[in-house]
């Protein structure tokens, strides 16, 4: 009798372990899933951070519509009207945000002539691109801070000047 529940005891726990194992086997691929899909969350999210940290690296400090609603009491609703309008250089920033530089805004609205560069360039990158940089079409000066002294009207010609070319 002993003999026949050793037995018994050891088949069981035989095949508990080959139950565990399967178990195991099978939950295996699901927690490495579950892990892959955690570390794709992980990089994604980096990655959305990074895409906003390469465009702040040329384009300068960006904002979006939350922190200009709250930091300069700009209406969410002016600034997609101005976004329609191309008053504002915006850029998208993932399926459907966008960000906007914080360089062309003085006192709280887009700089006079934003909206004439754009109608001129129209991709707002290598508009505001254009915008940021020394022109040698104004002597050196960079357009977006000529923009902040109510200079456009130097601003759209040399913008006219190279759109042409």
């Amino acid at each position: 009798m002993t003999a026949l529940a050793s037995e018994f005891v050891r088949r069981l726990a035989a095949e508990a372990a080959g139950r565990s194992n399967e178990i195991a086997d099978e939950v295996a691929p699901l927690a490495d899933r579950i892990e892959g899909a955690r570390g794709y969350a992980v990089l994604k999210a980096r990655d959305l951070q990074s895409d906003c940290l390469r465009i702040e690296d040329w384009a300068g400090q960006l904002a979006g519509p939350t922190y200009l609603e709250q930091r300069f009491g700009i209406p969410r609703s002016t600034l997609h009207w101005w976004q329609r309008h191309n008053d504002v250089v915006a850029f998208r920033k993932g399926a459907r945000k966008h960000v906007f530089p914080l360089a062309q805004f003085i006192d709280g609205r887009p700089a006079l002539g934003i909206r004439q560069v754009l109608s001129l360039i129209v991709n707002p990158r290598p508009a505001w691109l254009w915008l940021t940089r020394p022109s040698p079409r104004l002597d050196g000066r960079i357009p977006i801070e000529m923009l902040r002294q109510d200079l456009a009207a130097e601003v759209i010609l040399a913008a006219r000047d190279y759109s042409s070319t």
